[in-house]
């Protein structure tokens, strides 16, 4: 089974400086059909402003993945972490016990981000962090594996038994995503559009599966990034 969740239904924020898009429950936006997906809590879609961001602020046990599309991200935390991100680029907090932390853009240009929460497996971790700079190559007309639980093979590991893939395929072009019978699967379409198991989707909508394998088909090119994990 597969549903289109499209942007226009997306909660929505604008703080001047921040413009957000909540896929799922979050801050003031409240939405009672939509406060999870299996593992995943939570897909905003931000946009930040130049020279702006977010200050020192606390988290505990939660998995926060951020997936750079435009412009550069700069993490600091309370573990004394410090570094910049920018385009396919990831960074990885596991909260844990508890961690302060900040996201600034301190570049020229608006950056946008995917800021992602996963429910870990056990409470009381202690807190890591990590990031990730993966070749824009990578996930041309193929599937690249961003992230994976602890088990399994992507240079990023989550305390949760989640994948995250990136797919940047050209106009055409068809690539097939295996969810299995006691998996599902959550699709951002990321940038472009494309024809997903005869779903249009464009860019900032999004589209679950639950045990139902993918046929993305790319309508023009098209960016899309694929969080798969136990069926709820």
């Amino acid at each position: 089974m597969v549903k289109k969740y499209p942007a226009a239904k997306h909660g929505r924020a604008d703080h001047g400086w921040l413009k957000s898009l909540f896929h799922f429950s979050f801050a003031e936006y409240h939405n009672s059909e939509r406060m999870d997906f299996g593992v995943l809590r939570v897909v905003n879609d931000d946009l930040v402003e130049s020279h702006t961001g977010f200050e020192m602020h606390p988290h505990r046990d939660m998995e926060i993945v951020s997936y750079v599309i435009d412009g550069e991200l700069t993490h600091g935390d309370s573990m004394g972490n410090k570094n910049t991100i920018s385009r396919g680029h990831i960074q990885y907090m596991s909260a844990g016990t508890g961690v302060f932390h900040s996201e600034h853009n301190l570049g020229l240009q608006t950056s946008r981000f995917l800021q992602i929460w996963i429910k870990p497996n056990q409470k009381g971790l202690n807190p890591q962090y990590g990031d990730y700079r993966y070749e824009w190559d990578l996930r041309k007309n193929k599937l690249l594996h961003l992230v994976s639980s602890e088990e399994g093979g992507a240079p990023v590991r989550l305390n949760a038994d989640a994948n995250f893939y990136a797919l940047e395929l050209d106009k055409g072009l068809e690539r097939d995503f295996n969810v299995k019978k006691d998996r599902q699967a959550y699709v951002v379409q990321i940038e472009g559009s494309s024809d997903i198991n005869g779903v249009e989707l464009n860019a900032k909508d999004a589209l679950e599966s639950v045990g139902e394998p993918l046929r993305i088909k790319a309508l023009e090119t098209t960016h899309v990034l694929i969080i798969e994990m136990k069926k709820a």
